[in-house]
């Protein structure tokens, strides 16, 4: 019966470890510089709940009119 969990070959399981590691700390930096620059997305989140606030408030009024 052959071990299903020993190592074949020459694979180092570290090394793609450490090829990830370096990629995350690597992804933030970009990222980061991306949010930084402007705030396009959120303020386009604000103005959009202040619209809708806006339209139930007028349909409750139009409701209770």
């Amino acid at each position: 019966m052959a071990n299903s969990q020993a190592p074949q070959g020459n694979h180092d399981p570290a090394g793609s470890t450490q090829m990830f590691r370096a990629f995350v700390d690597d992804a933030p930096q970009g990222q980061q510089a991306a949010a930084t620059s402007g705030g396009g997305p959120r303020i386009g989140l604000i103005v959009g709940v202040v619209a809708a606030v806006a339209i139930v408030a007028a349909v409750a009024w139009l409701a209770l009119a």
